[in-house]
């Protein structure tokens, strides 16, 4: 049988070059590579600004303690989702409310209007598996003067924008468009970060990248620069000016976090990015295979591709099984894992994780959620499979279902 991984990262030798690039340069930390990268993504998405970071999670933790989110703070969230989105709203000290799902694995809009309270002070909708939520209908519901009322702003942030913040958990978004042909995800809220980590269309081994979207009064250059060095500890200089010969002096003016990325992995992604068009039609290619074969199928459910100028990033490849119970689904992968193909389950809601049960959550307060979860399979896609590789995928999924049903 052939042996087929869930989701290796694209290295070719133009990613080995670059990374050699910056081990040979003398400089690896934050330098030239990241700013590199930056504006690449930039370019790429049609965003105000992009600040590069280690990680989505650190990114969060940060933009949510510049919008200033204290104890007693909401901010809404969906159940279903990678435990990070909650995480990051603990970290920086407030509340997350959960909320259920549509049809689509996307935040349900209709469940965020019902969860909002005075103590809301940001939406945190997440672009499962690449499909942008509906952005137009979560930026017209925070701008609602009935919603807008109920906003009570307690810092100088808070007051500039007057209403609730929207970030982006764009974690698996990259790529994806919003409006089509128009306009990419990074671009359509507040703020949107998306993850650069292993298992990602554009990867930095580890990472995340901001990007700021703030309307007027903001200034999202000035942004960039105070984040930069917000990610910086708040130093007045980073390591690259210091290293230059006298520049030794500096200062520390605020409360950061030490969230840099560094040139080295910034090298990786820089070289992805680059051909991002050609690796998006390639994973563009695996998809439609998918959904030639399941679309034959009444029992399989194909994801969300394409809706109201919405298009995904092709980063996950969302398979449902009709009128399946957990216990078939999970029966069915352990068949797939025997013709030696690694699939993968996204995501178990929180409300299932020992800790946020432990924080009180109830799967059975989020039935859709649930729903999605109990019949998903993730099935590999990524550039470097070849289509008798996905056929061998796409048979190794119908010869499990009959197995098992």
């Amino acid at each position: 049988p052939m042996k087929i991984p869930f989701s290796p990262p694209y290295i070719d030798n133009d990613v080995i070059n670059e990374v050699v690039d910056a081990l040979q340069s003398g400089w690896i930390t934050t330098g030239p590579k990241v700013k590199a990268l930056e504006h690449e993504i930039k370019q790429f998405t049609g965003t105000k600004e992009v600040l590069c970071v280690n990680s989505w999670t650190s990114g969060a933790i940060m933009m949510l303690k510049w919008w200033g989110v204290k104890e007693g703070d909401e901010v809404i969230v969906p159940a279903y989702t990678y435990c990070a989105t909650a995480l990051a709203v603990m970290h920086a000290g407030a509340k997350p409310v959960m909320v259920d799902s549509g049809e689509d694995f996307n935040i349900s809009i209709e469940a965020i209007r019902k969860a909002i309270t005075p103590k809301t002070k940001a939406i945190i909708p997440v672009d499962i598996a690449g499909f942008p939520c509906d952005y137009n209908a979560i930026m017209k519901l925070v701008n609602e003067p009935k919603i807008k009322d109920l906003f009570t702003p307690e810092t100088e942030n808070q007051r500039k924008l007057g209403r609730i913040l929207v970030l982006n958990d764009a974690a698996h978004s990259l790529g994806a468009w919003y409006e089509k042909e128009e306009s990419r995800t990074g671009s359509e809220t507040d703020i949107a970060i998306f993850s650069l980590h292993a298992v990602k269309n554009i990867t930095t081994a580890e990472g995340g990248a901001i990007c700021f979207n703030l309307p007027e009064p903001f200034d999202n250059g000035a942004l960039y620069e105070e984040l930069r060095m917000m990610s910086l500890n708040c130093q007045t200089k980073d390591a690259f000016s210091k290293s230059k010969a006298g520049g030794w002096r500096y200062d520390v003016i605020g409360f950061g976090m030490k969230i840099n990325m560094a040139d080295v992995n910034a090298a990786i992604g820089l070289a992805q990015i680059r051909k991002y068009n050609e690796l998006l039609k390639e994973r563009k290619r695996v998809f439609q295979l998918y959904n030639e074969a399941f679309s034959k199928y009444d029992w399989a459910i194909l994801p969300p591709k394409e809706k109201d100028g919405r298009e995904t990033s092709y980063h996950l490849y969302a398979l449902r099984i009709n009128n399946f119970t957990e216990e078939k689904r999970d029966a069915m992968i352990d068949e797939i894992a025997k013709q030696e193909v690694a699939v993968n389950v996204h995501f178990i809601p929180m409300p299932m994780l020992t800790f946020f049960k432990q924080q009180g959550y109830n799967i059975d307060d989020y039935p859709v959620a649930y729903d999605n979860f109990k019949r998903e399979i993730s099935l590999p896609i990524y550039p470097q499979l070849t289509n008798d590789q996905v056929q061998y995928v796409i048979d190794a999924v119908i010869s499990a279902y009959e197995k098992v049903k």
